[in-house]
């Protein structure tokens, strides 16, 4: 197979630095650069939602409706992905460790995947990790992870397993065999994430080789580890994840400019390696999804 999926992850919903004022955050500037991104070679976009004013990740519904519509009513052709990793965040109180404290959005599935029923996407994220996100733990139980996905599959969209470590390999082998989970699937490898799995040759070749046989699977590293990731993922029969989400820089030290910047670096390198970027048609194809 000579044709590999680019995801574009747009925009992230962990707290905005300043450290890159290209960032997108409100709902216009979202949808913008994912068509921008589309045009320059994602067959998939990622998207999560940002308030327009605190500029955090939001769960609220009316976002998502503005991005998605935007998107939609803009012509382009892409594979609209949307997040549902809002909610799943524990801190516990200093003085009450059983209590959540400050930070805490921990919500309920049907929340959680709210904007997912009411629009359809043809793929959403549904994360399979519990781990440590420095002071906060990232908690999705397989009782969430079973209501989510079952809520999913009734809106018709597809779930992209979201994997950050080999346990979560096994979450997922484990609800596939008792039907939680349709086959085929979509694994996403998650490396570079702290505490999670490393962003190494060895790492990327060991979850590969622990997926169901003929299962499609992408992965991606975070920050620096990005277009090294990109390589190593193409390279080992995979397809890949670029993004504001996941990296800022496009080279060592330069700022991106955009995510189509982005994306049409991990086209180059792509096609160095002999390989092209896949159409959103081919992309539907590739995965199972029913044709646009």
């Amino acid at each position: 197979m000579t044709k590999r999926i680019i995801t574009c992850a747009v925009t992230g919903g962990a707290p905005v630095t300043g450290r890159n004022p290209n960032v997108p955050i409100t709902p216009r500037q979202i949808a913008d650069s994912a068509i921008e991104a589309a045009k320059a070679g994602a067959a998939i976009v990622h998207l999560h939602a940002r308030d327009p004013e605190t500029k955090a990740g939001s769960m609220r519904l009316d976002l998502f409706q503005e991005i998605v519509g935007r998107i939609r009513d803009s012509g382009i052709d892409v594979v609209i992905n949307l997040s549902t990793g809002d909610g799943a965040m524990f801190a516990s109180n200093p003085d009450n460790p059983g209590v959540a404290g400050p930070g805490s959005n921990m919500r309920l599935a049907s929340e959680r995947v709210r904007h997912v029923v009411d629009l359809k996407p043809e793929i959403c994220s549904l994360d399979f990790n519990t781990m440590w996100f420095r002071n906060r733990a990232f908690i999705n139980s397989p009782e969430m992870i079973t209501q989510m996905a079952q809520m999913i599959y009734e809106a018709g969209t597809t779930p992209e397993l979201e994997i950050f470590d080999t346990g979560d390999l096994h979450l997922a082998a484990h609800l596939m065999s008792t039907g939680v989970i349709k086959t085929p699937a979509f694994y996403q490898i998650v490396l570079g994430v702290s505490y999670g799995a490393s962003a190494s040759t060895e790492t990327m070749m060991y979850m590969r080789d622990l997926l169901p046989k003929g299962m499609q699977w992408a992965a991606f590293g975070i920050a620096q580890h990005e277009f090294p990731m990109l390589a190593q993922a193409m390279l080992l029969g995979g397809h890949a994840r670029v993004g504001f989400e996941d990296n800022l820089y496009v080279a060592r030290g330069e700022l991106a400019k955009s995510n189509a910047q982005l994306v049409e670096k991990g086209v180059g390198i792509m096609k160095s390696l002999g390989l092209e970027p896949a159409t959103p048609k081919e992309a539907r194809e590739i995965l199972g999804l029913p044709a646009k």
